[in-house]
């Protein structure tokens, strides 16, 4: 496969692998993997300079599990950590987040608390805006401007205040191929039934043009409302 440039790349997510050592929040199951699922993803992408993937959420699974099959095949991943969620059951603790770093992953940020950026509170901005960000470059020694956001809830006011706190790339959940330098990353997340027929569908196709015209009405509805 050319090592080229790609114009545009798939984005995924992981959200939680293995059994759950926490209970899970309502729904969360739906984007929970097997061991074995996960090692199939990840069989792929070595073959593919056209996808790249991310975790979310923190889980401490992404060390005990993501990280030693990452690294057994010699790849990097992306890891959005909600900060203030650091130390709790099942979460990633901050000695995890420093030994991700020093395996040459990538720490973005998740907010804090993994709150729906569209209701904030006043104080709760703080947290999951400037907090987070505060927190999280203290742990990897470097500056943290990828944000991933929670629940993909946003509008023109989230990503106004993403600006003001210096991200300078977003990633969502809306599906679908992204431009590899576009500000706004959209993501696919695993889904808990991901099979082989599934990672072809999203990595080798491209969707149909009634899809794809729908994908960007809801991300330009997402980008403006508010």
């Amino acid at each position: 496969m050319s090592l080229a440039t790609p114009t545009s790349i798939v984005n995924l997510t992981v959200h939680g692998i293995g059994t759950p050592i926490r209970k899970l929040d309502e729904g969360e199951d739906a984007v929970w993997v097997t061991v074995e699922q996960f090692e199939g993803v990840l069989d792929t992408v070595p073959r593919r300079s056209d996808v790249r993937v991310t975790f979310d959420d923190g889980n401490e699974s992404d060390l005990e599990i993501a990280l030693p099959h990452l690294l057994k095949r010699g790849l990097t991943a992306q890891f959005f950590i909600p900060a203030g969620l650091l130390g709790m059951p099942g979460r990633l603790d901050r000695d995890g987040v420093r030994e991700l770093v020093r395996a040459g992953m990538t720490i973005g940020s998740h907010g804090w608390a993994h709150r729906d950026w569209r209701r904030l509170g006043p104080g709760q901005k703080h947290e999951e805006f400037v907090e987070a960000h505060r927190l999280l470059e203290e742990l990897a020694g470097k500056p943290v401007s990828d944000v991933s956001i929670p629940f993909g809830s946003y509008d023109r006011h989230v990503l106004q205040r993403l600006r003001e706190a210096g991200a300078t790339r977003v990633y969502t959940s809306d599906g679908g191929r992204a431009r590899p330098d576009s500000s706004l990353q959209a993501r696919t997340s695993l889904p808990s039934d991901v099979d082989s027929a599934w990672i072809g569908r999203v990595v080798e196709g491209a969707p149909s043009l009634p899809r794809r015209a729908r994908q960007i009405a809801a991300r330009t509805v997402k980008r403006f409302r508010g």
